[in-house]
């Protein structure tokens, strides 16, 4: 479609000042070919010529995702994603347009903030990815493993003392080092091992998967850095309903890559959004979503602050747990 081909050149040069005029493109052609989200609007009255501002756009809630396939005009998915979760309910789904597109704009965005992925080992202990199908995080991996053209980048199951003897053979190569990991999964090597990782940068993607007590990312982060040695760990925030990923620089903070932006929205009343420096609810747009909706509502409960960047505090009270967040105390 011509259309996603003017979207995608326009992707990777969208600044602050240019991306308001794209999401307000992309919103309009939305608003007209997806049929979710069309109706959505419809729901709500939304007048389309009226919408002047991304301040005035409405967010799709992302439960949506587990009822409907979400697709902006006609095509024909090259794969489904689906979220984890520790529950018997409904999962989400997104609906793929190019497997191709996905795995080249994952590394996009890791190299913005890490540089090429060729300076890194990856290492990647995501068990419970692992078990299912249909998970972006194993395709994300599976691509900077495979692209990192490292003889060690590889997948670990429950392997935690091959992978500990793995690291440190390669404990001086010039490349860095990458651990990314599931929580549980890292904080059984925390409390198992004593292991020196101070050479490592250990990223996590969140999710007990039920099989530890939920804590929060801080904790969870004091108790890593702690037993293992290391001074920051990073984080990735992404989800089966997102393209981007936004990453920490080793503090609470996410930062998005330009063609993604966080807002904050009042806990009462979703529509009034804008919210800076005070716990609300969290919606995303990610300019990279043309094929499926860019405006996403999350059940996520955070804090965005003026630059832009932003902190996960855990779920809104009374949405489903999935599999990927971590709880609030």
């Amino acid at each position: 479609m011509d259309t996603f081909k003017s979207f995608e050149s326009e992707l990777y040069t969208v600044n602050d000042q240019s991306f308001a005029d794209i999401a307000l493109d992309l919103f309009r052609f939305q608003a007209a070919n997806n049929p979710v989200y069309k109706a959505f609007l419809q729901y709500l009255s939304v007048n389309i010529a009226t919408i002047g501002s991304l301040e005035d756009v409405p967010f799709l809630p992302i439960t949506l995702f587990k009822q409907y396939i979400i697709k902006s005009g006609s095509w024909q998915p090259e794969v489904i994603f689906t979220s984890s979760g520790t529950t018997s309910g409904k999962l989400s789904q997104h609906a793929i347009q190019s497997l191709e597109f996905y795995l080249q704009h994952s590394r996009k965005c890791f190299e913005w903030f890490f540089g090429p992925i060729t300076d890194y080992h990856f290492l990647a202990l995501l068990p419970s990815y692992l078990e299912r199908k249909g998970s972006s995080l194993i395709a994300m991996m599976d691509h900077f493993i495979t692209h990192s053209h490292s003889p060690y980048s590889a997948f670990y199951h429950l392997e935690i003392e091959k992978l500990i003897e793995d690291i440190a053979r390669i404990r001086h190569d010039d490349r860095k080092t990458i651990l990314w990991g599931v929580s549980f999964a890292l904080l059984e090597m925390a409390e198992k091992h004593n292991v020196d990782l101070s050479h490592v940068m250990i990223f996590e993607t969140g999710g007990m998967k039920g099989r530890k007590k939920e804590i929060t990312r801080r904790m969870l982060h004091d108790v890593l850095s702690g037993a293992l040695h290391v001074d920051n760990i990073y984080a990735e925030y992404g989800m089966t309903e997102l393209l981007s990923q936004a990453y920490t620089r080793g503090s609470q903070h996410f930062f998005c890559p330009p063609w993604m932006k966080v807002i904050g929205r009042e806990l009462t009343d979703p529509l009034q959004k804008g919210l800076l420096n005070e716990t609300g609810g969290i919606n995303i747009i990610d300019l990279a979503n043309w094929h499926s909706v860019a405006f996403i509502e999350t059940e996520d409960l955070g804090i965005v602050l003026p630059d832009g960047s932003f902190e996960i505090l855990g779920r809104i009270d009374n949405s489903d747990i999935r599999g990927c967040n971590l709880l609030i105390d």
